[in-house]
């Protein structure tokens, strides 16, 4: 017995080795000479020990707080609209009705259209002579000089984002709402509960799990917006949507590693603090996640 446990512990093993030694060369030994590269000058093994200078020379960087405050500005109008906007959609597109199936396949068309095409298209429709200013002249109505290089490419953004990842919120709180037991409408619809009691005492509490994944796979897409963000405006676009992606995409091109690998930590430490926040208030309230 304790022969066939030694083997089978071994075949796992060996089947894991492949995915252990990937993740020890990708991950965990770059982590290692990025935490290196932040408290040296020069390369991580070769350079000056200087302790905290590289994080305090970064904080006090104009550039750094100009794409800290865009970032945290970007999340906190981008997560809200999302997750309320999908949740209506899949609220609506759950009730079956004729054509239903061919609007969650279209939900999702944005996800599989390539993003070299998308940017295209914005520029096509947000550009000074493009459809939109056409449209607004037509009606009457006054035109922006620029909507992807002034001070609209913020909202340009955040509706660029939303479009694109809409679709695959709205997926999983569709799967939230198929495992709620129909027979708890039932019995609220028998005991004369209206449509928002419904909502706040069955819908709401019983997708709450969704509503935690939806929030982490919305600011994980967030920090991965910085292809639209960078094909819109470049290396240096407006002020307004100059992130913390942009910061260090400038910082590798300069081959200044210390300010990267600094603000790279930050990234990380922003969304682990968010999700660890939300997990230990949704674990206080009984949620099992």
């Amino acid at each position: 017995m304790l022969k066939l446990k030694y083997k089978e512990n071994t075949a796992g093993l060996l089947f894991l080795l492949p995915f252990l030694s990937g993740f020890l060369g990708f991950y965990i030994v770059p982590f290692i000479v990025s935490v290196a590269y932040t408290f040296t000058s020069g390369t991580a093994f070769r350079g000056r020990f200087v302790g905290f200078e590289n994080y305090a020379s970064v904080m006090e960087s104009a550039a750094f707080q100009l794409a800290l405050k865009n970032t945290f500005r970007f999340l906190a109008v981008s997560i809200p609209v999302i997750i309320a906007l999908s949740y209506l959609l899949a609220g609506s597109l759950f009730k079956a009705f004729k054509g239903s199936r061919l609007f969650r396949s279209v939900f999702l068309f944005p996800l599989v259209v390539p993003i070299g095409a998308i940017v295209m298209f914005m520029n096509v429709f947000f550009s000074g002579n493009g459809v939109l200013n056409t449209l607004l002249s037509s009606m009457g109505l006054p035109a922006a000089d620029s909507w992807l290089f002034g001070d609209r490419a913020f909202p340009v953004l955040v509706f660029l984002y939303v479009w694109k990842n809409c679709g695959y919120n709205v997926v999983l709180f569709l799967a939230g709402f198929n495992h709620i037991p129909k027979e708890m409408y039932e019995e609220a619809a028998v005991n004369g509960a209206n449509r928002l009691q419904t909502q706040r005492f069955i819908t709401v509490p019983m997708m709450r799990n969704s509503f935690f994944f939806v929030f982490v796979i919305s600011i994980v897409n967030i920090f991965k917006s910085f292809r639209e963000a960078y094909l819109i405006g470049g290396r240096i676009p407006h002020e307004s949507i100059y992130m913390l992606q942009h910061f260090m995409t400038n910082n590798f091109t300069n081959l200044n590693y210390q300010r990267l690998s600094i603000a790279s930590f930050f990234v990380f430490f922003v969304i682990f603090t968010l999700v660890f926040f939300l997990h230990r208030s949704w674990v206080k309230k009984g949620v099992s996640l």
